[in-house]
């Protein structure tokens, strides 16, 4: 049985993955809160263009959405950071996120790319609404995921 085969799960504690979808890819960020959730699907955001423990938080720069449906919320997050990452030629690491009243405010921090260094995978076109959801489970834990164009 490959990893294919296996069922989805849901996650179980706060953190991050991928998931396969089609030419695309899946990110899924969970967490105790959903600005948890948010920060940690922008890691995994990251995660496909490079590993995010090489990139530095030299840098910080602000980002703010306004949205009151959490999940085009983040949508919006993520094509944010994606828009910072193509106009500002950065890698982001560190994702300081508070939402309150559907508006998400966000310090973020990296650096500019280094091809060498961070050697990038992909470029990131855009995050979809294709399998998007930001969900609650019972044990308190929320999940955020979506596809990305990739």
């Amino acid at each position: 049985m490959s990893a294919s085969d296996l069922p989805e799960q849901a996650p179980s504690a706060p953190g991050w993955r991928h998931f396969e979808h089609r030419a695309d890819m899946g990110v899924e960020g969970a967490g105790r809160s959903p600005a948890e959730a948010f920060a940690q699907a922008a890691v995994a955001l990251t995660a496909i263009v490079c590993d995010p423990a090489a990139v530095q938080p030299r840098v910080a720069l602000d980002v703010a959405c306004d949205e009151p449906d959490l999940e085009l919320l983040l949508v919006d997050w993520l094509n944010a950071l994606i828009y910072r990452m193509a106009t500002e030629r950065m890698l982001f690491s560190r994702f300081d996120v508070r939402i309150d009243d559907g508006r998400l405010r966000a310090t973020i921090r990296g650096e500019s790319v280094e091809r060498e260094r961070h050697r990038p995978a992909v470029e990131v076109k855009g995050a979809t609404y294709t399998a998007l959801s930001v969900t609650h489970d019972a044990s308190g834990l929320w999940t955020a995921r979506c596809v990305v164009d990739v």
